[in-house]
């Protein structure tokens, strides 16, 4: 939970392939926190040991009150490059356009069985989005990627109803038992994806993960996967 912890796992988890790092700033007692006295030096430590871009999110478990929680991302001195904001829970118009004002990337989180979906479609703000990220529920009809060409019509429906700006990234995720599938998933359908002891403590096989860097690597090395050219 402290800085230098978050970024050691930060960097081992790029060292094995992650392409960026989401982290939940926490206070010494282990809740979540957007106060820029936790957040800034966590920021300063997982940035200046990946090299690159950090994300983090806004979640109302974070800060409950919305009002607050512009209050707090206007007060930040250090900061983030992505953020996410999940459109379902109140304030979300108000803390995307808080970060916008300050010049940071906004991934809008879309849950599936919340009205996020229709009240992202209305906003002034979905174009000025960086990202959208849609999170899947545990499906009972979620293909095995692997079983053919019609593999990937259930959650395709899903998405197609998602009104998003032309050229935005959509990162599929999910958590649990589904965090495996829904990741096989992303990849059959070209979209962005995601892994981490947030979504999962186990690997492919059911045994328990020992660090983020393992469940990247295993996410790497997985059937179907082309391994990228260079580091």
């Amino acid at each position: 939970m402290s800085p230098d912890a978050l970024a050691e796992s930060a960097a081992r988890a790029v060292a094995a392939g992650a392409g960026e790092v989401r982290v939940h700033p926490r206070t010494p007692c282990g809740g979540t926190s957007l106060s820029p006295r936790v957040l800034g030096p966590v920021l300063t430590s997982v940035r200046a040991a990946v090299g690159r871009g950090v994300r983090v999110t806004t979640a109302a478990a974070a800060e409950p009150d919305a009002g607050r929680r512009v209050e707090r991302i206007r007060s930040w001195e250090v900061l983030p490059d992505l953020v996410s904001v999940d459109w379902h829970e109140p304030g979300a118009e108000e803390t995307a356009a808080a970060l916008l004002e300050r010049g940071i990337g906004v991934e809008a989180g879309l849950w599936t069985r919340t009205d996020g979906h229709e009240r992202f479609a209305r906003s002034a703000l979905a174009p000025r989005v960086r990202r959208v990220l849609v999170k899947v529920p545990c499906l009972p009809h979620l293909p095995d990627p692997s079983a053919g060409s019609g593999a990937g019509e259930g959650p395709r429906s899903l998405l197609s109803g998602l009104e998003r700006p032309p050229g935005v990234p959509v990162l599929l995720h999910g958590e649990d038992a589904c965090a495996w599938p829904v990741l096989r998933l992303a990849r059959r359908l070209g979209l962005v994806a995601r892994i981490g002891l947030e979504d999962t403590v186990r690997l492919p096989d059911g045994t328990r993960a020992r660090s983020n860097a393992e469940l990247v690597a295993a996410a790497l090395t997985g059937p179907g996967h082309d391994p990228p050219d260079g580091p």
